[in-house]
């Protein structure tokens, strides 16, 4: 197993911790250094609050563990690609490069991201770490969703 696989299965564990909350299963850390210094997963609807994605909750938790805003020099590790808050929220906070697992197909936000020149920062992102264990994890999620409220499957939560 290679750094960054090790790094995305504490990402992993995060999103199995979610899930086990009834929280969508997304699970990140922030290394820096080679150390994990952060690790959070998904709270929306534990703390009825639209901002406690995964991403959001590890860049609180790191930040105050370095006594800094600025996360320069990590790294984030994280189960789905992020939304363009989550990213906006990277870049604010100066982290240097996000790995994710999952491509979130409908919106390919991080190359939406990436395309813009105008911010002070340079944020690198690279999917497809532990792709399909990611992936795998919020499928399960969602059937199981649609599956006990009737749905079809098309539909999400």
């Amino acid at each position: 197993m290679n750094e960054k696989e090790r790094f995305m299965t504490k990402a992993v564990k995060q999103a199995l911790a979610a899930m086990k909350q009834d929280e969508v299963p997304i699970g990140a850390v922030i290394v820096k250094d080679g150390k994990v210094i952060a690790r959070a997963h998904n709270r929306r609807r534990k703390s009825n609050d639209a901002t406690a994605h995964a991403e959001t909750e590890a860049i609180r938790k790191a930040c105050k563990k370095i006594g800094d805003w600025r996360l320069n020099g990590c790294e984030m590790y994280v189960t789905l690609e992020p939304c363009l808050m989550c990213l906006g929220a990277c870049y604010n906070a100066r982290i240097s490069k996000v790995y994710f697992g999952a491509y979130d197909k409908t919106e390919g936000r991080s190359e939406m991201m990436r395309s813009v020149n105008t911010l002070n920062h340079n944020l690198e992102t690279e999917g497809g770490v532990l792709e399909e264990k990611c992936s795998n994890i919020l499928t399960q999620y969602f059937k199981s969703k649609r599956s006990a409220r009737n749905l079809p499957a098309d539909d999400c939560d």
